[in-house]
Parts: structure tokens; sequence; C-alpha cells
């Protein structure tokens, strides 16, 4: 039986991570490592705004930091269900997994992908809301 993969609302997600992991790997190998990015920024004659992307960029995943950011988005996403954190924990977590930070990024992923699978909710159509009842079809009727 064939799967419908847009119906399940994996397509989008999949396309911006092989995106995000495109971009993530050209800054890993293409810029930093390659050594574009100017060695000392300490020097006078060093490009400030290379200087300021490098540092962010590096900062980025020391301590596996984008990792956690993954991992938290991607937790609180799935309890809270919220498609926006669920994005932010994704692409964070794909990053993640390029930049040094996989353990928590994986994890963080993981969970975010959850929620962005999930059918979305229709007009109103959720919690805390009547709707149709497993026993509607039976065609039983109430006792009362």
């Amino acid at each position: 039986m064939p799967t419908n993969l847009p119906k399940y609302g994996v397509a989008r997600p999949l396309l911006a991570g092989l995106v995000l992991a495109a971009l993530a790997l050209w800054l890993r190998h293409g810029v930093l490592e390659a050594g574009l990015l100017p060695r000392d920024c300490t020097a006078a004659d060093a490009p400030a705004l290379a200087c300021l992307f490098k540092q962010a960029f590096v900062h980025s995943f020391l301590d596996q930091r984008i990792g956690w950011v993954s991992l938290a988005a991607g937790v609180l996403a799935f309890v809270r269900a919220s498609r926006g954190l669920a994005w932010a924990g994704w692409l964070c977590g794909v990053a993640g997994l390029v930049l040094y930070s996989y353990d928590p990024a994986a994890v963080g992923a993981l969970l975010a992908l959850l929620v962005l699978v999930r059918p979305h909710q229709q007009h109103g159509q959720g919690q805390g809301e009547a709707g149709e009842q497993p026993g509607d079809r039976l065609r039983v009727g109430r006792l009362a």
C-alpha cells in the first residue's frame, strides 16, 4: 500500500531539513573548516563583520548549544503540540546534527518531527469540543 507523503505532512519538513542540512554542511566544510573566515580576529586589520559572524557561528555549537535549543524546543513542542516550536526544534536539530551537537539535537529533532507530521486540526475541531463519538456509527440508541 503506497504512502501519500504530502497527505501526512512529511514533505515540507523533510525538504526544509534537507535545505538546512546542505546550508549547514556548506558553512561547516566550505567556510569554517576551509579557512575562509579570518583565523585571528584580534588583529587590527581583521574584518569586523567576518569576525562577528565567525564568533556567533562557533558559539552556536560550543557546548552543544544548538542541540540543547533543539531539545528544549522539541520537548516543549511535543508537550504543547505547538507547530512553531516544532519547526524551531526540527531546524535547530538538523543544524545541530551537522554542527557537532549530535545527542541533544537528534532527540529534539525527532520530537519536533513527531509534532510536524501530525494531521492539522481543522477549524477548531480539537480538544474539549464535541465531535463524532466512537459509538455514533453503531446506531445504538441511548438508554436514558
